[in-house]
């Protein structure tokens, strides 16, 4: 017993080092919440946003439900319809933006936002009260509001040159998502009302990350506007649901995708202005407004495949001559400053490694991300599926094959806490892969602690399953609370506890 509690000990600090530690460090804020349930069920209608030649107007926010909940903040805004955005994003570039499907919509009903809960009164801006800096150059040229951003200065400054004619290369396709709802009022001596999602568009994996639009159409066929909210956002594995990560990211590719096209001027079409809905992970308060109404597409264009744009990156063909001299250098200092102990203590540690610890790491990496990667390939291949199926046949290996395996693999190791802390540290590094590949950098604090459980659960099973803890009873402490624990936290996962 005392045995296990110190190995209990060993990995609940090991959470805390690989998981615990990063996140806190790297990308969370005490802000970074989800968001509060509404306190009132009947509210004052706040102020609207509207254009001096429209009679309707929206509310600056999205909601899960049918109330003034400031949860996701309208960042884009088009003059224009629906039919003008798809032949801007959808048909002009036939790439990977696509629409919703009506069976993927309704296989997630809820998204997880990180977002900082009801603001206090904050009245949003009227389009009519352009505030400075509404050029979206002047803007996109400021630091504040250019830390990470792409190709968009350029794009501007390459159209006071001449007049593009080569259809730019999106990827923007029908999504699908939860329902949100949008606060529309027609105007004058009508009542305003809750709309649901004109329509959805995404870039990118329903089961890996992806850009995610929601577009709300005017209520008025007079009215050319269409509100959106845009964001990115991964699939968790974990919990069944897409999270959100983040909402500039994507608004500045929507606007440099508009920016882009050759019929659109950049210095007269874009611009940005400030709504004041600055309540999420990073929504800065400022939305972009497009306007393409009247915008005439060439037919003949339209729905010429564009070539994908060739990812950016560094040239790793060729060695990197100072990395190996700093890895030269490193073994010289090691080996000058190891005493004859340290190294006794060394190869002691290497003497304990089997083949079964590299076999369990492989299997619990392979199995993550294979989880992963299987969920993409039957998105796109398996079109017969559902979303609904495709989780059904690929969770088990989440939820049964990685304790199994672990166990399987386990029972053939000799020293308890070997094993568990391979298992663990396995867990966590199979963790870090998956929201490395997917470009993750922010994670709520609830995701934090149910990554940090189950590797002290995948740990303590696999340190329950070793030959040592075996002896007396196949049947352990350790491995009943592992078993217990991993079950535990998988089922509150599922239902919204994490």
């Amino acid at each position: 017993m005392r045995r296990s509690l110190v190995i209990a000990a060993v990995l609940l600090f090991l959470a805390f080092v690989l998981i615990g530690g990063p996140s806190v460090a790297l990308s969370l804020s005490s802000s970074q919440q989800p968001a509060a349930e509404p306190t009132h069920t009947t509210q004052p209608t706040p102020a609207l946003v509207s254009f001096d030649d429209s009679e309707s107007g929206f509310w600056k926010y999205l909601s899960p439900r049918k109330g003034f909940q400031k949860q996701s903040p309208i960042n884009v805004i088009v003059r224009g319809d629906v039919a003008d955005i798809d032949r801007v994003l959808v048909e002009a570039s036939d790439g990977d933006w696509s629409e919703i499907d009506d069976s993927e919509e309704a296989a997630v009903s809820e998204t997880y936002a990180l977002v900082s809960g009801n603001s206090s009164d904050n009245e949003p801006q009227s389009i009519n009260e352009t505030p400075p800096n509404d050029s979206v150059t002047a803007e996109l040229n400021n630091s504040t509001h250019n830390a990470s951003n792409d190709s968009s200065t350029n794009v501007t400054d390459d159209a006071s040159t001449g007049p593009r004619s080569r259809l730019p290369e999106f990827d923007w396709g029908e999504a699908d998502g939860g329902t949100r709802y949008a606060y529309v009022d027609p105007g004058p001596n009508e009542s305003g009302y809750w709309a649901t999602e004109t329509r959805q568009l995404e870039d990118g994996s329903y089961y890996g990350q992806r850009y995610h639009i929601r577009l709300y159409e005017s209520p008025n066929a007079d009215d050319d506007w269409v509100a959106m909210q845009t964001h990115s956002e991964h699939f968790d594995w974990f919990t069944l649901r897409h999270r959100v990560h983040g909402s500039q990211a994507a608004q500045r590719k929507v606007e440099s995708n508009f920016m882009d096209h050759p019929q659109i001027d950049p210095k007269d079409d874009v611009q940005r202005i400030y709504l004041g809905n600055s309540n999420s992970s990073d929504a800065d308060g400022w939305a972009t407004v497009v306007d393409i109404a009247g915008l005439f597409v060439v037919p003949t264009l339209v729905g010429i495949r564009a070539r994908r744009r060739a990812a950016h990156g560094t040239d790793t063909a060729d060695a990197d001559p100072v990395t190996d001299r700093l890895r030269q250098r490193t073994t010289v200092v090691v080996e000058d400053h190891l005493t004859a102990a340290d190294r006794r203590r060394l190869e002691t540690a290497l003497a304990r490694l089997e083949g079964g610890h590299f076999a369990l790491a492989f299997a619990i990496i392979a199995l993550l991300l294979g989880v992963r990667a299987g969920g993409i390939v039957l998105e796109h291949r398996a079109t017969f599926l559902t979303p609904h199926q495709i989780a059904a046949l690929l969770y088990p290996v989440i939820g049964l094959g990685i304790p199994t395996a672990t166990y399987l693999i386990a029972r053939g190791l000799t020293r308890r806490l070997d094993a568990a802390v391979v298992a663990a540290g396995s867990l966590a590094a199979a963790i870090w892969l998956d929201y490395g590949m997917l470009g993750v950098d922010t994670l709520p604090l609830e995701v934090v602690a149910q990554r940090m459980l189950v590797v002290v659960a995948l740990g303590l099973l696999a340190g329950g399953a070793a030959k040592r803890a075996a002896r007396p009873s196949k049947v352990n402490d350790m491995l009943l609370v592992g078993a217990a624990m991993w079950v535990l936290v998988l089922v509150g996962t599922l239902l919204g506890r994490f």
